[in-house]
């Protein structure tokens, strides 16, 4: 876990979540664009990932451990007593939003970016082959065939996910069946209970998930608050993408209005 102070005095607190396959390196440029309008960031490699990984690691991790780590980030945010906003990309995004259905904590706003809640077709052949592999097949190692040049089409933003940790998108059967279900099960739940500020933003051009999907949820939360942004040539990484400034915007202003909603005063 790591954490950045905001430059001057912090006006709020930041928890951000990477996607998977991915570590907190690749948002070098995000976390300083967020101290610099003054912001804390909270931050670690999730489960498995980063360091973690040990290079060659099969993710196998339970969604279970996902949460808990989250949970221990949240624990931190709220000790600078100060509003705690939740920035989660990709699956990062999905388990904030199952986090804060099932945990009751302090949180100011939520954004979120690009959505695991339906993958594009070259995950949907993996679901229709382990159908009939059953529950022996768990340990089945299996690759989601996510390259980087999905995620990215700016080449500074790419030249940013390039680190000494190889990037793959190995995966067990019983990870992938877990993300599959979380997904299902935040897409048809009828009662949606997240009420506070939303903002989703999404890329038109998303290789890896569906923005039709996420658009329909958001609009089946309880959230009197909630914004929605597509922007029509990003690809899936859109804080790695050529519009990341006016999403970087797009985002600080979503944040200073919830704050000015909460009495405080935004310069």
């Amino acid at each position: 876990m790591w954490k950045w102070e905001a430059e001057g005095q912090a006006k709020a607190v930041v928890v951000l979540l990477h996607s998977a396959f991915e570590q907190h390196q690749w948002y070098a440029w995000l976390i300083e664009k967020l101290r610099t309008e003054g912001f804390t960031i909270v931050m670690g490699d999730l489960p498995g990932h980063g360091k973690n990984s040990k290079y060659a690691k099969i993710h196998d991790e339970d969604i279970k451990e996902y949460s808990d780590f989250i949970k221990k980030l949240m624990q931190n945010a709220v000790l600078y007593q100060l509003p705690v906003f939740i920035i989660g990309h990709g699956l990062g995004a999905t388990l904030a939003i199952n986090f804060l259905k099932k945990n009751e904590v302090e949180c100011a706003g939520l954004i979120l970016t690009s959505p695991w809640l339906s993958l594009r077709k070259t995950t949907n052949l993996l679901t229709n082959a382990m159908t009939n592999l059953g529950n022996l097949a768990s340990n089945k190692k299996i690759s989601l065939k996510f390259d980087k040049k999905m995620l990215t089409r700016n080449n500074d933003g790419y030249q940013e996910l390039v680190d000494k940790i190889p990037y793959h998108s190995y995966a067990t059967v019983g990870w992938y069946k877990g993300v599959q279900n979380l997904m299902k099960n935040i897409i048809s739940e009828q009662e949606s209970n997240l009420s506070l500020p939303i903002l989703l933003i999404t890329a038109k051009q998303d290789k890896i998930t569906d923005p039709a999907v996420v658009r329909k949820w958001l609009f089946n939360q309880k959230s009197t608050e909630v914004q929605y942004k597509e922007w029509p040539y990003s690809y899936h990484n859109l804080f790695h993408d050529n519009e990341r400034e006016e999403i970087f915007i797009y985002s600080k202003d979503f944040m200073n209005n919830v704050l000015r909603a909460l009495g405080y005063i935004i310069k």
